[in-house]
């Protein structure tokens, strides 16, 4: 969704996960009022178009959202780890959810129901201008990816796609920094918008000029900076 005006130019970082921006003690007040629950990798967390429900903040694991097409086609939107917050636009908007969220591995969450969350926002005022900005953010993002799907040919939206990741879920090793979520090329083709035929063409160009090497279902980055350039 391109929000008008508001358009963001590509050099935007990434951003803190929800629970990272608390207080120690608003953390408490979260959990306290919290479900735990687990969920094995292919789990659906939330389906697109269901009646909105709970809230979930990620503790452990990682998962994708996604957006069913007309088409049939499955849309990668973005990934999500440790801390960050799930289905509080449908919570806060009373709308159906408009993604769903799968398990990429077995996850750990905190799960919230939805008068619970109303509650909480309600007397804890500066978590609600939290997940706010948080919201925000998520549309400079999806300005971000909209202006790069116009402006980049593949190679610099693969590249792009490989930087965010290092930038969020990348752990520095000896060959520079390894991204341990686990991604198929398909799921990246999805996300950078391009068919997987291309989006293999720019991983292999990638790897030609030295700046990552593959491996099943990961990827290591030699150089964040130069493939910052390639973006």
């Amino acid at each position: 969704m391109l929000v008008r005006g508001a358009m963001v130019t590509p050099d935007a970082g990434p951003t803190q996960p929800f629970l990272a921006r608390l207080a120690s003690d608003e953390v408490a007040v979260v959990r306290s009022r919290a479900v735990p629950r687990h969920f094995e990798r292919g789990a659906t967390l939330m389906h697109q178009d269901e009646v909105p429900g709970r809230v979930i903040i990620v503790e452990r694991g990682h998962a994708k959202v996604t957006l069913l097409s007309e088409e049939g086609k499955e849309i990668v939107l973005a990934f999500r780890g440790p801390g960050d917050l799930l289905g509080e636009v449908s919570a806060l908007g009373g709308h159906p959810r408009s993604a769903t969220v799968r398990a990429l591995e077995p996850m750990e969450v905190l799960a919230l129901a939805a008068g619970d969350f109303d509650a909480l926002l309600e007397e804890h005022p500066r978590i609600a201008l939290v997940i706010l900005r948080g919201v925000i953010e998520r549309l400079r993002e999806a300005n971000q990816q909209q202006f790069e799907f116009a402006a980049y040919q593949t190679l610099g939206r693969v590249a792009r796609r490989l930087v965010e990741l290092a930038d969020r879920f990348g752990e520095p090793c000896d060959a520079g920094v390894r991204i341990g979520l686990g991604l198929s090329q398909e799921e990246l083709a999805g996300w950078a918008g391009a068919s997987r035929e291309a989006t293999s063409k720019a991983l292999h160009d990638l790897r030609s000029m030295h700046l990552i090497e593959t491996e099943r279902r990961h990827i290591t980055v030699h150089s964040v900076d130069e493939l910052r350039r390639i973006c």
